[in-house]
């Protein structure tokens, strides 16, 4: 299940479920990047930059780097929300990043995952920059209070 509740940026809210706990009884490292990425994915199709939309234009999100920091257990059964927000954008190389905030229903901040990534040319498999008509959709997505634009 995923919503967009525009104050607070979340764009993913679901219940742990077993199969993503790991042996010691809380949410396995790689979860964390799987929620993070549907949040993600959630946020794109919300700011109108569906993967459909990205397959028709042959250019798609590549990531270079992808970092969780942890700091507070997410056990099963719990509800988590996301937050999403771009934190540095670059339309002339076409890099950006995005900090994700992994939240328990309480509001408590558990993890951090930072992605830095570009935009490829899904035909010529090279980095692209993103014509002006999906710029203004990327454009739309929430920034961070610490955003930098380059």
């Amino acid at each position: 299940m995923y919503y967009v509740c525009s104050m607070d940026n979340i764009f993913f809210e679901g219940q742990v479920l077993w199969s993503q706990i790991d042996a010691n009884g809380h949410l396995r490292h790689s979860a964390y990047a799987d929620i993070c990425t549907q949040a993600r994915s959630n946020m794109m199709k919300v700011i109108g930059l569906s993967m459909e939309r990205c397959l028709a234009a042959k250019v798609g999100p590549i990531l270079f780097r992808e970092e969780t920091l942890y700091f507070k257990e997410v056990k099963m059964d719990e509800v988590v929300k996301v937050r999403v927000f771009l934190t540095k954008n670059d339309t002339v190389k076409s890099r950006f990043a995005i900090r994700h905030e992994l939240l328990r229903e309480d509001g408590t901040k558990c993890a951090q995952v930072l992605v830095e990534g570009a935009w490829m040319n899904l035909v010529e498999r090279k980095l692209t920059v993103l014509s002006e008509d999906m710029q203004a959709y990327f454009d739309k997505i929430p920034k961070s209070d610490d955003y930098v634009q380059i």
